[in-house]
């Protein structure tokens, strides 16, 4: 039967090859062109990360070493999303447009902070059950005269630049049960490239280009094979198939492209990083093998979206070890040739260098600590897995270094062609990985296969403490060449923002603690901070309006590590999300509004009725399914609510109502869904207990 459908389906494929696609789409000639993205002009900022080689790199140098410590904020604007904010804003003809949580937008006049229009997509709260994690978008895309943006539920959406105004809008995800968009779309040759999140879910990765006038669909790449019985689109998903064992097509299999795009003028490819094999514990799905195309950087031919090469940094992952980090273009003189590469920092803590061309191996090194390999092949770069890693095999808890946060997560790193480095916002910070025993897939929530009650927090100071310890974060400036660090600046957590690189020798980079910092792009040295009130994960870029410098950043907390990482989410200690656009200039005057007082909270939870079966099995379900809203062991970080503190943690009918009946999902709710479909009454009564238990536990360790 196999073979019969692979016939008809490989007969199939000459035939659709004559039917005549999408039109070639039409070069900008006006407003934002192609040249432009390359050329950058003189203080705007057109493309997420600066330019089509995603340096992150200015050549602006009003702004310098010298005269930093005179930068002063110009103006602000608070926004009305109090999530996560992690977009970096666009500049063109004077005007400064930028993206915030749920997808909205807003254009300034970029020298006075006047709002000139706003834009808001409607995205319905209840997508965020898929959305992984927080409710955040990446940015925006300039092209001609329109503006684009993905949205949380899955559209792709043009606006007018002048008004805001929607020109089109497609849905571009395969569903919108499985599938969301947080990432910045690009734009190569007349398309606005984008991909998808959705890997913890049941999707399957893809990268696909659209035409910048009609939205169309140009073309696409899926990133992992499909069922083989349906036949492959190409041969190169043929070849991944090879590589997967199982009935991996029926969770989808992951791969997705949630950020990392880079278009290459010089070799006319796009280059995009995918992320984890779905589900991450590969027992779940019985696949064994390198799971080809996850965890890799792909690059495809920019005018048909066929495949030319790929290096797999991360083979048969299951540590939700993501290559959708920044891919920098670059080139650089090596060994006394002068070579054309590509840059990345993925998660799994090794710093990479490709032939952009080829996709051939340079070198890697090391960034952070890690346990996960006992080492990279110098001639091939594939890494020697410590067998311990492979939890799914050992039945046992690894504590692997890093984590599912990743080394280097999508905060983006910049690279100074003056100095030579890259500075990368590093994480130190581990993660436990178990295996859940007779885990049955789901119709809603992760779906990563992971046991996430057996390695959770224990309510003990000691175990805190050390954890707590080991948790950090810092600004590494890495030379690519040389493999190796030219300078750190230690940071006390992770999840610091991303950074920005200047001709005026400066990197620009917010942080966990609540302060944008300036430092000596050649030295490390502190020159500059500025408290602005909340956490930032943002990256900022700079722009010049009638002669005079402006640098701009998003900040507001949130974000997974926010929302997932339970005490640790604290360890920064600026938790509250006090979402704005701050934008700084020399001589700037401006003040921030006194930053509003947290109310004094007491953990006064109701006494533990509970037995210790329903503690246990709370604990199962709770780790499956809340703890990625509502943090690890029950302790939330800031942005999503605190269930410990919960007024209806006493009332068993209103948290069933809740969980169940999906009482704050009615009305347009805040995001909060029915679980009803894979937890039952009893289960929500389980979960209820649990969390006082752990609330009790807490508020005896002094917890507030």
């Amino acid at each position: 039967m196999r073979l019969a459908l692979g016939l008809v389906a490989a007969l199939a494929l000459p035939l659709a090859a004559c039917n005549k696609g999408p039109a070639s789409p039409t070069l900008a000639t006006e407003g934002v062109t192609d040249a432009m993205i390359t050329s950058q002009p003189q203080g705007e900022w057109l493309t997420y990360g600066g330019t089509y080689d995603e340096q992150r790199f200015s050549p602006l140098t009003q702004v310098n070493d010298g005269n930093v410590g005179e930068l002063g904020l110009a103006w602000s604007h608070d926004l009305d999303t109090a999530r996560g904010q992690e977009a970096t804003p666009l500049m063109h003809d004077g005007v400064l447009y930028v993206s915030t949580a749920w997808s909205k937008v807003l254009a300034f006049d970029a020298k006075t902070g006047a709002l000139k229009w706003s834009y808001d997509p409607q995205v319905p709260r209840e997508t965020l059950v898929r959305a992984c994690c927080d409710a955040v978008n990446r940015g925006v895309a300039l092209y001609g005269n329109k503006l684009y943006v993905g949205t949380l539920d899955g559209r792709l959406v043009a606006l007018d630049q002048a008004s805001g105004k929607e020109v089109w809008s497609k849905v571009v995800v395969p569903d919108q049960v499985n599938y969301s968009i947080t990432g910045a779309p690009r734009i190569a040759k007349g398309m606005v490239l984008i991909g998808s999140g959705g890997a913890e879910y049941k999707a399957r990765g893809y990268l696909a280009a659209y035409d910048a006038q009609t939205g169309e669909e140009v073309w696409k790449f899926h990133t992992v094979p499909g069922n083989p019985e349906d036949g492959f689109e190409n041969d190169a998903m043929k070849k991944a198939a090879e590589t997967w064992t199982g009935e991996w097509w029926k969770l989808g299999g992951g791969g997705t492209v949630w950020d990392s795009i880079t278009y290459d003028p010089t070799t006319n490819l796009v280059l995009f990083g995918t992320g984890n094999a779905e589900p991450w514990n590969p027992a779940v799905s019985g696949r064994e093998g390198d799971s080809l195309y996850t965890s890799s950087v792909v690059a495809v031919d920019a005018d048909t979206g066929e495949y030319r090469w790929h290096f797999q940094e991360t083979p048969e992952d299951r540590w939700d070890f993501d290559s959708d980090a920044q891919i920098t273009i670059a080139d650089l003189q090596i060994d006394g040739k002068q070579r054309h590469v590509a840059l990345h920092a993925p998660k799994n803590g090794y710093f990479y260098v490709l032939d952009a061309k080829t996709g051939a191996f340079i070198s890697a090194g090391s960034f952070v600590p890690q346990n996960w390999t006992t080492g990279i092949d110098p001639k091939t770069g594939r890494p020697t897995i410590n067998p311990e890693a492979r939890y799914e095999q050992t039945g046992k808890p690894f504590i692997s270094m890093p984590g599912a946060g990743g080394a280097h997560s999508w905060q983006p790193m910049s690279f100074s062609p003056k100095t030579g480095l890259v500075y990368i916002p590093a994480n130190i910070a581990a993660f436990p990985y178990m295996a859940a025993k007779d885990f049955q897939p789901s119709d809603i929530g992760f779906q990563t296969g992971l046991d996430g009650a057996a390695v959770a927090m224990p309510a003990n100071k000691e175990a805190r403490a050390g954890a707590l310890a080991a948790t950090t974060g810092a600004l590494i400036a890495w030379d690519p060449v040389a493999q190796k660090p030219a300078w750190t600046v230690p940071q006390t957590s992770p999840w610091n923002g991303g950074t920005l690189a200047t001709a005026g020798n400066l990197v620009f980079q917010g942080d966990a603690t609540g302060n944008f910092n300036a430092y000596s792009a050649d030295s490390g040295k502190q020159l500059w901070s500025f408290p602005v009130q909340t956490g930032v994960i943002a990256a900022p870029m700079t722009y010049e309006v009638d002669g005079e410098q402006y640098v701009a950043i998003l900040v507001g907390w949130g974000g997974v590590w926010d929302i997932a990482t339970g005490v640790l989410a604290h360890k920064g200690g600026a938790t509250k999300n006090i979402s704005r656009l701050l934008v700084f200039k020399l001589g700037g005057t401006a003040k921030l509004a006194e930053a509003p007082r947290s109310a004094d909270r007491v953990l006064d939870p109701p006494p533990f009725t509970g037995t210790p079966e329903q503690v246990a099995a709370g604990a199962a379900t709770y780790g499956r399914y809340c703890s990625v809203c509502h943090g690890d062991a029950a302790v939330a970080g800031g942005v999503n609510p605190d269930l410990r503190h919960s007024p209806v943690l006493g009332k068993a009918d209103t948290f069933k109502a809740i969980v169940i009946d999906g009482a704050l999902s009615q009305g347009g709710g805040n995001g909060m869904v029915s679980f009803a479909t894979a937890i039952k009454p009893e289960q929500a009564e389980d979960v209820r207990q649990y969390v006082i238990k752990r609330a009790n536990e807490d508020k005896a360790l002094g917890d507030k």
